[in-house]
């Protein structure tokens, strides 16, 4: 498994009648801490002009994502994200007239990656929205279990391993694991599209607490 632990991303999702009496966000960023020093992670978070360490705590970082949903529980999911397969991930804001372009900018993007990102890779893909939803919907679609695919991602799936990129670059039929797409309604004169990769390790973890059936599981 590669060294870098990446960038941690927290997607944490509270149920309405879930009683929260605390602050989340300190108690997030505490346990980070905790887990840089005794697991341990690589220190990743840096100031983006000095290039100054702060361990994986900082402006901004880790990044939190908090939604309100039914239910008497709290979820909390961890995507550790490496720069590897960030670095190569892309963005691009579409004409409402280029659909067609949609698949031409996926494969753009695997193609222009590489051997990068550590093939075989999942990607994920956020099509609508604004030019930061977009981008929030790529990150979300790599957490889909493999292999829950629709028919559409299917055949990107198999035009991407017609690609010949293979393992780690090194040529091969596995590109890619998966292929998953999500969407959001965007404004009438707007088509935002992006790909967001990750590598072959696809590290996460979950956490339920609370609810009737669930007393705090590690999923």
């Amino acid at each position: 498994i590669c060294q870098d632990t990446g960038i941690l991303i927290f997607f944490v999702e509270i149920g309405r009648d879930f009683v929260l009496d605390f602050d989340i966000r300190d108690a997030i960023n505490d346990g980070v801490r905790k887990a840089t020093r005794i697991i341990p992670l690589r220190p990743n978070a840096v100031h983006p002009i000095t290039r100054d360490p702060s361990g994986n705590v900082g402006v901004g970082l880790p990044d939190i994502i908090l939604d309100l949903v039914e239910g008497d529980h709290i979820r909390i999911t961890v995507l550790p994200k490496g720069a590897g397969s960030e670095n190569v991930s892309r963005l691009a804001m579409l004409n409402p007239s280029q659909v067609a372009d949609i698949r031409r900018f996926i494969l753009k993007t695997v193609v222009d990656a590489g051997g990068m990102p550590c093939p075989p890779i999942i990607v994920g893909v956020g099509v609508g929205g604004s030019f930061d939803k977009a981008a929030r919907l790529a990150k979300r679609a790599i957490l889909r279990e493999i292999p829950d695919m629709n028919d559409f991602e299917q055949e990107i799936l198999d035009d991407i391993n017609s690609l010949g990129i293979g393992t780690m670059g090194l040529g091969g039929d596995i590109t890619a694991l998966a292929v998953h797409i999500e969407y959001a309604h965007c404004h009438t004169a707007s088509l935002p599209v992006a790909v967001n990769i990750q590598c072959w390790a696809g590290r996460r973890a979950s956490v339920e607490l609370g609810g009737h059936q669930n007393r705090g599981a590690v999923i």
